[in-house]
């Protein structure tokens, strides 16, 4: 159980460069008394190539749940640039709140969280639920950025949940049924696998306008051509007998080459 939610629980590490989208690496929290979320995403972080971000500006962004101290300061002793939630409870070290800011600050203000040594930038944004009630959403940088644009970075982080989602809809993530260790790995990989294929066949498509329903489909007709004619097949049988309703027979017959 974690955050009231019953399952297998995945940190992922979601690499965004350029047009790519890559699932880079995963760790599974087991349970309380192992090592949190927020341990096992620093660990994650040390597993980017240095020549991959060599010259780049890399920005880590991350749920709320990952804004605390020791996450923060993995990704600045990287010198790479946090972008996270916080929480509006959140204290600062003059014994205050985040949230009183919000009616007595300005948008990209520096703050100093309590127990963290270096300044944040602080912004926040109404966000709109599904309900059409709006919550009040804080987000901080350990950079400098303004405060409109910190609140658009913040917004594109919500990019991760399209992954997960997409991978679970999309690419079975959530409906393996393993009861052993091994199991569970073997098909999170497979998973992996099937969305990094067809991420890899909507990028040598032009234009690559990626529509994941449409984007599977054709990387089960062109790298699994043999799938998509068993599945023709028990289609077909399973339904022969509405064929049978109207007087027809349905026959599958092999061609003959011509001479």
């Amino acid at each position: 159980m974690l955050n009231g939610k019953r399952g297998l629980h995945l940190v992922v590490l979601y690499v965004v460069l350029g047009d790519w989208r890559i699932p880079w690496s995963f760790r599974i929290w087991h349970a309380q008394g192992q090592a949190t979320p927020n341990q096992l995403a620093s660990k994650l972080l040390a597993t980017v190539p240095k020549r991959l971000v060599a010259g780049q500006t890399v920005i880590v962004q991350a749920d709320t749940e990952f804004g605390t101290i020791d996450f923060l300061k993995a990704v600045r002793k990287r010198r790479w640039r946090a972008v996270v939630g916080i929480r509006a409870n959140r204290k600062l070290d003059d014994g205050g709140n985040v949230k009183a800011l919000y009616r007595h600050a300005k948008r990209g203000c520096l703050v100093r969280l309590n127990g963290i040594d270096f300044p944040l930038t602080l912004s926040w944004f109404w966000l709109k639920r599904a309900d059409g009630k709006r919550e009040l959403r804080f987000i901080a940088s350990t950079y400098p950025y303004s405060g409109v644009y910190l609140v658009r970075l913040g917004r594109k982080r919500w990019a991760i949940e399209g992954f997960f989602k997409t991978a679970k809809h999309q690419f079975a993530l959530h409906c393996f049924g393993q009861g052993t260790k091994l199991g569970v790995y073997r098909w999170l990989l497979l998973s992996l696998i099937a969305y990094l294929l067809a991420h890899w066949m909507d990028r040598w498509a032009w234009p690559p306008v990626l529509d994941w329903k449409q984007t599977c489909r054709l990387v089960r007709e062109k790298l699994l051509p043999n799938v998509v004619w068993l599945q023709v097949q028990r289609l077909i049988h399973d339904n022969s007998h509405i064929a049978t309703q109207f007087g027809f027979d349905i026959l599958i017959q092999p061609r003959h080459s011509e001479a």
